[in-house]
C-alpha cells in the first residue's frame, strides 16, 4: 500500500492508528470485572471481599432467578429487570441466503431507572421536595379553570396508555 512514507505492508487503518486525531478518542473507558465491583463493593461497606463476593453473589442469583420465573425485578436507582418473550420469526442467513426459523424464546430486559439515566448523562437527578410541590398547587390554584381541563387531560391519557 501506498501511504506518506513510501510502500508499506501495513493497511491505511494501521497507519492512521498512530497518528493523533482531533476526532479520536484520547479516553477509553474500562470495563469493570466482577472482582473490580467486589473490591469497590468491600471498600465502600467496609466489609471483607469474601462477604462482598458472598453479597454479590446472592444479588445475581436472586435476580437471575425471579426473572427466569417471570417477575420484575426492580432495583431502586439501578433500574427493572424483567422478561420478555420473543416472537418466532424467519431470519436470513447472510452468508447462504436462505431463510431460517427462528423459534420463539424468552430473552431478560433491563429498563435503566431515571435517576441511573440522568446521573450517566452528567445530569443533575431530580429530587422532589416539599417546596416544589406547594408552589405547584398555588400556581394551579391561581389559575382556577385550567385545574378542571388538566384533570380531564391526565384522565384521558391514562386509559389511552399502552403497556
Amino acid at each position: 500500500m501506498l501511504d506518506a512514507k513510501g510502500l508499506t505492508g501495513k493497511g491505511v487503518r494501521d497507519s492512521m492508528a498512530q497518528v493523533s486525531h482531533p476526532f479520536r478518542r484520547s479516553f477509553v473507558p474500562k470495563t469493570l470485572s466482577k472482582s473490580d465491583i467486589v473490591e469497590a463493593v468491600a471498600k465502600a461497606a467496609d466489609i471483607p471481599k469474601a462477604k462482598a463476593d458472598a453479597a454479590i453473589n446472592a444479588l445475581v442469583d436472586a435476580v437471575v432467578d425471579n426473572v427466569k420465573a417471570g417477575n420484575t425485578v426492580r432495583v431502586p436507582q439501578l433500574g427493572t429487570f424483567k422478561r420478555a418473550n420473543r416472537k418466532a420469526r424467519t431470519a436470513r442467513n447472510p452468508q447462504t441466503g436462505a431463510t431460517v426459523k427462528v423459534p420463539a424464546t424468552k430473552v431478560p430486559r433491563f429498563t435503566p431507572a431515571a435517576g441511573f439515566k440522568d446521573n450517566v448523562a452528567g445530569k443533575a437527578p431530580a429530587k422532589k421536595s416539599a417546596a416544589k410541590k406547594g408552589a405547584a398547587k398555588k400556581t394551579a390554584a391561581k389559575k382556577g379553570g385550567a385545574k378542571k381541563t388538566a384533570a380531564k387531560k391526565s384522565a384521558a391519557k391514562k386509559t389511552t396508555r399502552r403497556r
